[in-house]
């Protein structure tokens, strides 16, 4: 069993019901826990995370991308921060910082889905990308099948997307987000 990874939005109890319900969402939308890996490798990679590679290449900001992983919705998680303050004031600031942080999110879904588009296009015309990018003698995120045949969907099944297929899926799922109302969103690991 491993961690996975979800898009979450400022109306996401509106539509997830019925989102949940039909299948068809639910495949054009998923991202691979490849992808969960590739997003969060900034903090554990041992040189520069693949992203942060990608972005030099394609001279695309991917900072929207990465500040998805700071919104803090779960209420277990707020708790678990906070118990770590020694006193109330320490408790009030880490409060503070979450609410700061969460805050600036607010009405990034154009931004988050501009720089996927920008990434789609940009990677759409290169066929080696496995190749250039350098996973200093750690490829544990599969280079030969996840960086491979960007412009391909190679599988039914969420698990084995390439890196285009969740690029792709993503930017699906942000279009249906935006226009069911959603202004805001983040990245949810689960």
């Amino acid at each position: 069993m491993g961690v996975n990874i979800a898009v979450r939005t400022d109306k996401s109890e509106e539509f997830y019901e019925d989102y949940y319900a039909n299948r068809a969402y639910f495949k054009r939308h998923r991202l691979s826990r490849t992808f969960c890996n590739f997003i969060s490798r900034r903090n554990v990679a041992n040189g520069e995370p693949e992203l942060d590679q990608i972005g030099k290449i394609t001279g695309i900001d991917i900072t929207p991308l990465y500040n998805m992983e700071n919104y803090i919705e779960s209420e277990d998680l707020v708790e678990y921060i906070l118990s770590s303050a020694k006193n109330e004031k320490e408790r009030e600031e880490k409060l503070y910082s979450i609410k700061t942080e969460n805050e600036k999110l607010n009405g990034n879904i154009d931004t988050v889905l501009q720089t996927v588009n920008f990434l789609i296009k940009s990677l759409s015309t290169i066929d080696n990308l496995n190749q250039i990018l350098d996973n200093y003698g750690e490829d544990t995120l599969g280079y030969d099948n996840y960086f491979i045949d960007f412009n391909s969907d190679k599988h039914e099944e969420y698990v084995e997307n390439n890196f285009g297929q969740d690029l792709r899926n993503l930017k699906s799922f942000l279009e249906y987000a935006k226009d069911k109302g959603a202004t805001t969103v983040w990245f949810d690991y689960s």
